[in-house]
């Protein structure tokens, strides 16, 4: 446990790094901003006078140790992913702290988990990758619901979103992903992560009150496909997306989410419902709230502060749903950030 209240985030400019910042400093947090820009950081170091700047790159390790030199912890808001998080990753190993991040790049949680598990628990560092809305909220879900359940036959997982306004960094992934998979889509399936070539089904998904039942893109793979078997046994992971929402990522308005209120949130509104299945019984978890990139925000602060006070549950690195008490977790942000269904 420590006294210092002090947290790097890298990626302070960006559209949810932006949210992070502010999320720490509601929280009495001191923010260092830092990334790879050095004019879009004193724009954000302008909105929050008297926070040190530290400009750093992924290219010079020097830059990255003193960008954390001083901080309990670091949070990674930067992508591509696939470029940010070995070398942030890296100097937080170096520095002897904490690294979180927000990472949606399958591929990249997936190397995380499989290029520092052991160095990370061997330091006595925690490293959560996917502390976000997709990976994170998926998991500490998927936890719930499990229960004391030792295994589940399958595990689904819903996404309702009304829309999906993809920001630039969004559509940045998006096209490392593609490029990384020529084409292919990825799945769980058989307890292990598959390609597939052929087009994803489209299927009906009935979501809780009001949303009711709408059509779904299955095997819509996300982050939460390499969190949830990292620490729980399930053979099959099945993931859904509003079919509204997959339209949105091909609009071609580049603009990103716009704000509908003064703390930059958008109008966009989300539920994620997780149904964890044993022979004929059911266990399900649900949560909805508004805005997917604001909602990261909460999530990773609170990561944060639990893993800066000692009360991660173990070291090396781990999917939020281990780290954690999942139900804890999820009723500390509720009603505040998101409402909340446990059966």
């Amino acid at each position: 446990m420590t006294s210092n209240r002090t947290v790097t985030v890298f990626g302070a400019y960006g559209h949810t790094g932006r949210f992070v910042v502010a999320e720490l400093r509601r929280r009495g947090w001191t923010p260092i901003l830092s990334g790879r820009d050095s004019d879009k950081l004193n724009v954000i170091g302008a909105a929050h006078r008297g926070l040190d700047i530290r400009p750093a790159s992924i290219d010079d390790p020097s830059s990255l140790d003193r960008a954390l030199a001083g901080a309990a912890a670091v949070i990674n808001c930067a992508g591509p992913f696939a470029r940010t998080s070995a070398p942030v990753i890296e100097a937080a190993l170096r520095s002897q702290i904490p690294y979180l991040d927000v990472a949606a790049e399958i591929e990249v949680v997936a190397a995380t988990f499989e290029q520092y598990a052991d160095v990370a628990r061997e330091a006595g560092i925690v490293i959560v990758p996917s502390m976000a809305f997709y990976g994170g909220l998926g998991d500490l879900l998927a936890t719930a619901a499990m229960g004391d359940w030792p295994a589940a036959d399958e595990i689904c997982i819903a996404y309702g979103l009304s829309s999906w306004k993809p920001t630039l960094g969004t559509r940045a992934t998006t096209q490392v992903s593609k490029q990384r998979r020529d084409g292919r889509r990825i799945v769980f399936s058989n307890r292990r992560m598959e390609f597939r070539t052929d087009d994803a089904p489209i299927l009906d998904w009935t979501f809780p009150a009001p949303i009711g039942m709408q059509a779904v893109v299955s095997e819509f793979t996300m982050a939460d496909s390499v969190t949830i078997p990292s620490h729980l046994s399930t053979p099959e992971i099945r993931s859904y997306m509003t079919v509204a929402a997959v339209k949105d990522l091909s609009d071609p308005d580049l603009s990103p989410p716009a704000a509908a209120d003064e703390s930059g949130r958008s109008s966009q509104t989300f539920l994620v419902e997780v149904v964890a299945r044993s022979g004929s019984a059911e266990r399900r978890a649900a949560a909805s709230g508004r805005d997917i990139y604001a909602i990261t925000a909460p999530l990773v602060v609170e990561a944060t502060e639990r893993v800066v006070s000692g009360r991660a549950n173990k070291t090396g690195v781990v999917a939020a749903g281990e780290a954690f008490d999942a139900r804890d977790f999820l009723r500390s942000l509720s009603p505040e950030h998101l409402s909340l269904e446990i059966q």
